[in-house]
């Protein structure tokens, strides 16, 4: 194979970051659908994020770990997928520590909002759990970042990344709406709305602090002429001929 077939069939490989991301939900999950419903039970009591466990119980490790437990194994194979085809490109523009950074910011976030809301709805044992807001808040960063980038959703609809990311939209607004998740709705927009201001060159607090820290690096730079007891050279009119 040549290198130029090497480069173009690269793209195609999962990045690592993304690939532990995956194992740990893809492991975890497994466990969890190939258990009895005894083990399940425990297993959700201390490892799946709801309202009760997060503010009621003190399990605030359930944010956490939670991100990594979805029961459901249709939106387990979309997970895997969406790392598989649009999350290694997002890795590879920002790099895999900034990449770990977003997917622990939206999760938290996410998480949080969904068993918040919950808490104020009286929904006590609504879980937030699985990939699902991280998720969801990569397809908004990669409709931003690749806003015009041309994407074959699974192969048949020719779309730019924009048109996915409001594709997606749509979709979880009608899927909430139907399903009257509200609590998860919450949680995948909150998510999302991270997902914008970390990618947006306007709203992204890192760049917005970077933009100070050299305001003020440049309110302290002076423009000094030569030092102290510098005498400026004389020109020597004789010595340039026209």
């Amino acid at each position: 194979m040549s290198v130029k077939q090497r480069s173009r069939f690269s793209g195609l490989r999962i990045t690592r970051g993304a690939l532990i991301v995956a194992g740990l939900e893809l492991g975890l999950s497994l466990v969890w659908l190939l258990s009895d419903l005894a083990t399940r039970a425990s297993l959700s009591q201390w490892l799946e994020a709801t309202p009760a466990h997060v503010f009621q119980q003190g399990r605030v490790w359930t944010l956490a770990t939670g991100v990594f437990l979805e029961r459901d194994f249709i939106a387990l194979i979309l997970h895997v997928t969406v790392l598989w085809m649009f999350v290694p490109t997002l890795e590879r523009f920002w790099g895999t520590n900034r990449f770990y950074r977003f997917v622990a910011i939206t999760s938290l976030v996410g998480t949080l909002a969904g068993c918040a809301f919950g808490l104020v709805t009286g929904q006590m044992d609504a879980p937030i759990s699985g990939l699902n807001p991280f998720i969801y808040a990569s397809i908004v960063a990669f409709g931003i970042v690749y806003a015009r980038q041309p994407v074959q959703f699974f192969g048949v609809l020719p779309l730019t990344g924009r048109q996915l990311m409001y594709g997606f939209i749509a979709f979880l607004a009608l899927f909430v709406v139907a399903t009257q998740a509200w609590e998860n709705g919450v949680a995948f927009a909150a998510a999302m709305v991270a997902a914008a201001v970390m990618t947006s060159k306007r709203w992204s607090p890192g760049l917005a602090w970077k933009r100070w820290r050299i305001a003020r690096a440049r309110a302290h730079l002076k423009v000094v002429a030569g030092g102290k007891g510098h005498v400026p050279p004389t020109r020597d009119e004789h010595k340039w001929l026209n």
